[in-house]
């Protein structure tokens, strides 16, 4: 099939883009504006495939999706492009609406004009899938519960907000006019090639350059954790077996408080890459303020995804974190000119939130 990934030189992008490449024989369309998270070299392996196009665009061009989804003959899109940071949606919430919210609905528009044209035979396999996150559903109790599919939204962040208002309108297209979408909601991905704001990498880089390891509040906020590279073989499931109008949770059912996490950083790289004299890395936690409307606690039911297509998670959090530290170590010359340029490795939203 053909392939339209939109923000493919994102983190999960483009762990799509190299797994669509490697693991299938689909063509791939990558469609990125190229904002700040966004990196090509996170495709290099990937780029002089031939089944591998990149377009640079903006999902809110309808003139240029409407022409691409023709000219490729596109199959399945697969929506990922979106503003994601929440601290940064705390910061400046109007790129969020206009990416995640107006650019999400001027897709969906393109989408249903270009299936209305398709003839039977390629309605049939035709998918819209968006992709979304666990944010939407707010925040769960310390001890206790997970979220399921039908668990009522309650986003806490601008960013949440946005991305629960943009699965809104994808299932509206689907019960509205007929458009074949499906919907996913995953928890915390880490891995390779993850922009170095966010929180795992963010405490890689610093614990190897020696620097403080900022942690909001007492650490206490919990997460699952999925690994990318399992995150993009759960996408590829939901987009060519998912059931129109249905939604699959994805997660790693790796429950971690943020604490917890450092910790297992520092411990990791203390063993990998011990620092001068032998001093642990845990030295280095500090605690900063908070950020405002930070959800306490997030734990996905995977059940659906696990049970109706046969999705597992294969790394837990340990294997995965280990491989992601080990990646980090022998691939410097992709993170160091982020930190060196675009991130030099504060964390953002600790203002507001003080």
């Amino acid at each position: 099939m053909n392939i339209l990934v939109t923000g493919g030189a994102g983190f999960i992008g483009s762990a799509v883009c190299r797994h669509l490449i490697a693991k299938t024989d689909h063509r791939v369309i990558n469609l990125d504006k190229l904002t700040y998270a966004a990196n090509l070299s996170s495709l290099d392996s990937v780029t002089a495939d031939p089944r591998y196009r990149f377009v640079r665009g903006d999902i809110a061009n309808s003139d240029l999706v409407n022409a691409l989804l023709v000219s490729e003959d596109v199959d399945v899109i697969m929506h990922l492009a979106a503003e994601s940071h929440v601290d940064r949606s705390i910061d400046a919430p109007a790129t969020f609406i206009e990416t995640n919210i107006v650019g999400t609905y001027r897709l969906l528009e393109a989408a249903r004009r270009y299936f209305s044209s398709l003839p039977a035979n390629r309605k049939a396999r035709f998918r819209f899938h968006h992709i979304s996150t666990d944010e939407v559903y707010g925040a769960l109790p310390l001890h206790g519960g997970h979220f399921s599919e039908d668990t009522p939204y309650a986003p806490s962040s601008p960013y949440s907000a946005s991305k629960a208002s943009s699965d809104h309108l994808a299932m509206a297209w689907h019960a509205t006019y007929g458009l074949p979408v499906v919907l996913s909601n995953c928890s915390n991905n880490y891995g390779p090639f993850h922009f170095p704001e966010k929180l795992i990498p963010l405490m890689i880089l610093n614990g190897l350059e020696g620097r403080e390891l900022p942690v909001y509040g007492r650490g206490e906020n919990v997460r699952d954790w999925l690994h990318v590279d399992d995150h993009a073989s759960a996408l590829l499931l939901v987009a060519t077996n998912g059931r129109p109008g249905r939604s699959y949770n994805i997660g790693g059912r790796n429950e971690r408080s943020n604490l917890t996490v450092v910790e297992a950083v520092c411990d990791t790289l203390d063993r990998l890459a011990p620092r001068a004299g032998g001093r642990p890395r845990r030295d280095l936690i500090r605690f900063v303020a908070d950020r405002p409307g930070h959800d306490l606690r997030y734990a996905i039911d995977a059940s659906r995804i696990e049970n109706e297509l046969g999705w597992q998670a294969e790394e837990t959090f340990e294997t995965g974190l280990e491989k992601t530290i080990r990646w980090y170590l022998d691939n410097e010359w992709w993170w160091q000119p982020i930190r060196n340029g675009r991130y030099s490795g504060e964390r953002l939203g600790a203002v507001a939130g003080g």
